[in-house]
C-alpha cells in the first residue's frame, strides 16, 4: 500500500491528529518532531504499530487556555507518514513525518483514546501548468545567490524537478518559518494562487538579502 493509499484509508476511518500550534507540515516535505506528551506518545506508539499515518494540525484562535483539553482544530491540515522513528528516554519519540496530502476534517471522533482522531476528506491538487511555475523557479535561482550554499544546494534540485502545487509547497516549506503564514499557504487549494503567493514571499526575501560573497580565492 502506498503512502497516499494509507492516508486515504485512515482518513475514511480514523486519522490520528497531532495539534501543534508551532509547526505546519506541507505535502512532499519532511518535518522532525520530538514527541513528549503522554497522549501523543500513545498516538505515535499506535501509529507505529499500524499504518504510521499522522496528521499535523493547527488550532483555532484562543486555544491557549485549553491546550490540555480538546480545543477546536482548523479544518485543513496535512496528513503524513512516519518515515523514521526512534524511542528515547522516558518513552519519548523522535520522528520524521513525511507530508503526503492536504486533508479537510469532516468530524472528530469520540472514543476512549487519549489522543485525537478525525474522519477527513483528502484534498488532491489539480494538475496545473502555467507561467507561474517558471517564474517561481527563476526566483528560487536568484535566491540561491543570496543564501548559504548548503541551503541553496538542498533547495535547487527539488525546485528544478517539482511542478504545480508540489513546487509551491516545497519552496514554501524551505523559506517560510512562521506557522501562521505556512497555514495560510496550506489552506490555499487553488494551485495558481498558491504559486503566486509563494513567489511573492520569495521576492520579499530576495529584497531583504544581499548577494553572498564568494568565500574562496578569486581567479
Amino acid at each position: 500500500m502506498t503512502a497516499q493509499e494509507r492516508v486515504e484509508t485512515a482518513a475514511a476511518r480514523a486519522l490520528k491528529v497531532f495539534p501543534l500550534p508551532s509547526a505546519v507540515l506541507f505535502p512532499h516535505t519532511l518535518i522532525p518532531l520530538h514527541i513528549f506528551e503522554p497522549r501523543y506518545r500513545d498516538m505515535v506508539r499506535d501509529a507505529l504499530a499500524g499504518d504510521r499515518v499522522v496528521a499535523l494540525a493547527q488550532l483555532e484562535t484562543g486555544w491557549e487556555g485549553n491546550y490540555e483539553g480538546r480545543p477546536p482544530m482548523q479544518p485543513i491540515m496535512c496528513a503524513g507518514v512516519i518515515a523514521w522513528d526512534e524511542q528515547v528516554e522516558e518513552g519519548r519519540y523522535n520522528i520524521l513525518l513525511q507530508g503526503v496530502s492536504r486533508i479537510r476534517m469532516i468530524s472528530e471522533l469520540s472514543g476512549d483514546k487519549s489522543y485525537r482522531e478525525v474522519r477527513a476528506q483528502v484534498l488532491a491538487d489539480h494538475p496545473y501548468q502555467g507561467p507561474e511555475e517558471e517564474r517561481l523557479r527563476q526566483a528560487v535561482f536568484e535566491l540561491a545567490g543570496r543564501v548559504p550554499p548548503t541551503f541553496a544546494e538542498s533547495l535547487l534540485p527539488v525546485a528544478a524537478r517539482a511542478g504545480g502545487g508540489m513546487l509551491a509547497d516545497v519552496v514554501a516549506s524551505a523559506i517560510i518559518p512562521e506557522a501562521e503564514r505556512r497555514q495560510q499557504l496550506l489552506v490555499e487549494l487553488d494551485v495558481k494562487r498558491r504559486l503566486e503567493a509563494v513567489l511573492a514571499d520569495v521576492g520579499e526575501l530576495i529584497a531583504r538579502l544581499q548577494p553572498v560573497r564568494p568565500s574562496g580565492p578569486l581567479n
